[in-house]
């Protein structure tokens, strides 16, 4: 592991503390736990995942409608609306 230091305000540090006693974990488990998560969520492969699977899903649903390209405004707004 490699040591590393951190400024957090005050209220941020006990709130760390707090959720770390809840949970039975070190106050610097519970970081690792949250900077886990982050890099989970963020990695490149992560975002190439997504955006392959919306791609998989274009042109997988219809509206029955033609006008899409010219009237997408409009549709989006009356969602919206609903």
């Amino acid at each position: 592991m490699v040591r590393t230091q951190i400024q957090l305000t005050e209220d941020q540090a006990k709130t760390l503390k707090r959720l770390a006693h809840s949970r039975h974990l070190s106050v610097a488990g519970l970081i690792r736990q949250a900077v886990e998560t982050l890099i989970k969520s963020s990695s490149a492969a992560d975002i190439e995942e997504r955006r392959k699977r919306a791609l998989d899903i274009v042109g997988r649903f219809s509206s029955g409608k033609r006008d899409i390209s010219r009237e997408h405004d409009k549709y989006l707004a009356e969602a919206f609306r609903k």
